[in-house]
């Protein structure tokens, strides 16, 4: 047995487990005294959102060497969890595309699906490039180089085409002494760079102080160990050192600077915990580091740290509230899935971004001396005539940027790009016309005749929970789609309204799919596999449950159909048709002389809307699949990727009412190491009391133990594949 595998599996199960549904029969009944263990309605969720994504559910489609990792979850407001997916290619990340996020809630069912469009990966997995080779390419498209990330080798999909290469950050100075950060990917193949973003968000902001402040540092240096080790110091990373007081109010002295920033960081952090229920700029509670100092008329962030400058007459520091926010609120965007796109159109989007939340910390922190509004670096007067860089009520009084999404093409210049969601932020926070000092808004052609707001906190969170579905292809249209979800599941069909009256107003059409706004819940329902791959020997046939769940108004019937079916195959349902929580078996029929190969087959619900899972096929397979263990009660199957982890029966736990011995057999698949963990609620945590732990694919555990909640974790240590789980109770 391995030492390490309990913590990794338990850690797995932290995300997965799902404690819902108890064993049919007479294990069935819980008693009310009993204590029943927590997170059900978590469990459900992330349950509900790794079956959407095994059975590619949608949007979530994919291919037969291809996997969705579930690489974080958030919790958001009325029971609803976002999880985030990364596709994977035999084992190998995904980027450019084929990302994904599952917006689920605490009763199990799927509220809404999001994904990056990626077409069928097929390339070669063997590097002929070396790391090292790679890492001195991307290396030296840098003058001056400060860090560099490992090596790691992925499938880009550039052009929809996917490429094989190693990706690194490499951080440094270009030949012009500019900042960069360039997010590189070096083709394995060729050792050409096949793409290179650079990370670095530029923005000029004011160096107006805020004042005598309360800002959260340790006793002797500007460090904020409450925030993740948050600091802020000079140019050589390294915090800066002293007491309490901070600074001494000077326009240029960095310390002070350094109370600026930090004062604006952890206003920003605080907004979005108390406001948004979100844990800070990086989702996990901190933030990188800040430098101040810099001998330059910028501010930026560059995906390791963010970098103050100097105003152009020197006369003060950029560490105005509008300006650290903002700064921060790239990495919010950064962190968020999906990252940050290369097009245009995104980089407008990140920028904006950054404006909307250095207007949300301005009205959260309502400083005296930075009075609350919606313009960007309005005390900085970089071009000398004493006005803002940016406008988020009218964005064409600033250069002539454009207030209306019909307005932007693929030339436009990434901040001015930033102009029709500010435009969009600023009408549904205020709406057009909000009286009591606040500017009126212009609506672009064709959009209603007004737009009444909703306040700036409800606009901040609808946005923040966008920002949780956002893929690698964001755009306008797909922030419409998010933001309208966000909209209906969080406050309602009021506030949804409004976010898609803003949406009319600077010009962005609906959208296929998109949330209906209407007060009653629309007839919805979703599907389903279990399991969604199988194998099977011409002339043989294999079979999958397709279950159903209603999702929005009452149930109602699902017609299931099949297509992509290659000859000599046929699929079939009993029974064709389910009322929607209901589940019918597939049975997929194999002809001698069928062709080998894996075939992707679409089973295709059809009620008030239509969805679609994947069922993935392998004729002729040399490797079977596994099976059951004799004279066990129960039998559950399920898939898994190298590291994972899963509950059964079911991602749920059973309860037996009386003393007696629970027999586990568990069949994985070949050349694999799979292991297996019988866990017992002992009142408060769930606590391991059988353990198979050999290094092989197949575990047999036996427990004698007494009355109360019991469940299975299986948990694949080494290798991928499908799995059956044998079990019996008393």
């Amino acid at each position: 047995m391995h030492p390490t595998r309990l913590t990794a599996a338990v850690a797995a199960l932290a995300l997965s487990a799902s404690l819902a549904t108890a064993l049919a029969g007479t294990a069935a009944a819980a008693p009310q005294a009993q204590p029943v263990p927590p997170g059900h309605g978590k469990s459900l969720a992330l349950a509900a959102a790794d079956t959407a994504a095994a059975s590619g559910l949608d949007e979530l489609r994919h291919g037969a060497d291809e996997d969705l990792v579930r690489t974080s979850v958030t919790p958001w407001a009325n029971g609803l969890y976002y999880a985030a997916y990364q596709r994977t290619y035999k084992g190998l990340p995904v980027h450019g595309g084929g990302d994904a996020v599952v917006l689920t809630d605490s009763a199990g069912k799927v509220r809404d699906v999001t994904g990056s469009a990626a077409p069928a990966i097929s390339v070669p997995t063997t590097a002929k490039v070396t790391a090292a080779a790679a890492l001195a390419t991307a290396r030296g498209q840098l003058a001056a180089v400060e860090s560099a990330d490992a090596p790691e080798l992925t499938v880009l999909l550039e052009d929809g085409k996917p490429v094989l290469a190693w990706h690194t950050l490499v951080v440094g100075r270009t030949a012009k002494g500019l900042p960069s950060s360039l997010d590189t990917y070096v083709d394995a193949r060729t050792g050409k760079v096949a793409r290179a973003t650079d990370k670095v968000m530029h923005a000029e902001g004011r160096g107006y102080h805020n004042g005598n402040v309360t800002i959260d540092t340790a006793a002797s240096s500007m460090t904020d160990t409450s925030r993740g080790g948050f600091k802020c110091g000079g140019q050589n990373g390294s915090a800066y050192t002293g007491s309490s007081p901070w600074g001494n109010n000077g326009a240029n002295d960095l310390v002070t600077a350094c109370v600026d920033i930090m004062y604006a960081a952890q206003k920003e952090h605080s907004m979005l915990k108390e406001w948004f229920g979100y844990n800070g700029q990086n989702g996990q509670g901190g933030m990188v580091p800040a430098r101040a100092g810099l001998s330059e008329v910028n501010a930026y962030y560059d995906g390791t740290k963010t970098t103050y400058g100097r105003a152009q007459t020197g006369s003060n520091q950029l560490t105005g509230i509008d300006v650290v926010a903002h700064e921060y609120g790239h990495e919010i965007f950064d962190r968020t899935p999906g990252s940050a796109g290369s097009s245009n159109e995104n980089g407008g989007m990140n920028e904006s971004t950054g404006d909307i939340f250095g207007a949300l910390t301005e009205h959260y922190a309502n400083n005296p001396n930075d009075t609350p509004d919606y313009t960007v670096g309005e005390k900085v007067n970089f071009f000398g005539d004493g006005k803002p860089i940016r406008n988020m009520y009218n964005p064409s009084l600033v250069g002539g940027d454009p207030n209306c999404y019909p307005q932007l093409t693929s030339g436009t210049e990434v901040h001015a790009a930033a102009g029709p969601q500010n435009h969009w932020f600023y009408l549904l926070a205020e709406g057009s016309n909000p009286g009591g000092g606040k500017p009126s808004s212009p609506i672009c052609s064709g959009g209603p005749s007004s737009v009444t707001g909703i306040g700036i906190q409800k606009a901040g969170k609808i946005f923040m929970g966008a920002l949780l579905m956002k893929t690698s292809s964001w755009n306008h249209p797909a922030a419409r789609r998010a933001t309208l979800t966000s909209a209906k599941n969080t406050y309602g069909s009021a506030e949804c309204n409004a976010v898609k009256a803003a949406w009319n107003a600077v010009g962005v059409p609906a959208q296929s799919g998109e949330t209906d706004c209407g007060g009653t819940s629309t007839p919805d329902f979703t599907l389903s596999l279990n399991p969604s791959s199988g194998s099977v020997q011409p002339g043989g046939s294999v079979t999958s449950t397709v279950a159903t769940s209603t999702t929005g108004g009452s149930a109602q019937t699902v017609q299931l159909s099949a297509s992509g079916a290659p000859s000599g195959v046929t699929v079939s349902f009993s029974p064709s048709s389910v009322t929607s929580g209901g589940s019918s078996t597939m049975t997929v029929q194999v002809a001698a002389g069928t062709a080998n190969g894996t075939y992707p087959i679409t089973v295709t619900g059809t009620g008030s809307a239509t969805h679609t899972v994947t069922y993935q096929l392998a004729v002729g397979t040399t490797v079977p699949e596994p099976t059951g263990c004799d004279a066990t009660e129960y039998t559950y199957q399920g898939s898994l990727t190298s590291g994972q982890a899963a509950v059964q029966p079911n991602g749920s736990y059973y309860y037996s009412a009386t003393a007696g011995t629970h027999v586990g057999c568990l069949r994985g698949p070949a050349g694999t190491d799979y292991d297996l963990y019988l866990q017992k609620w002992n009142g408060s945590a769930w606590a391991d009391v059988a353990v198979g732990g050999t290094a092989g694919a197949d575990e047999d555990t036996s427990y004698y133990g007494t009355a109360g909640y019991y469940r299975y974790v299986v948990h694949a240590y080494s290798g991928s594949g499908a799995y059956t789980l044998g079990l019996s109770a008393p």
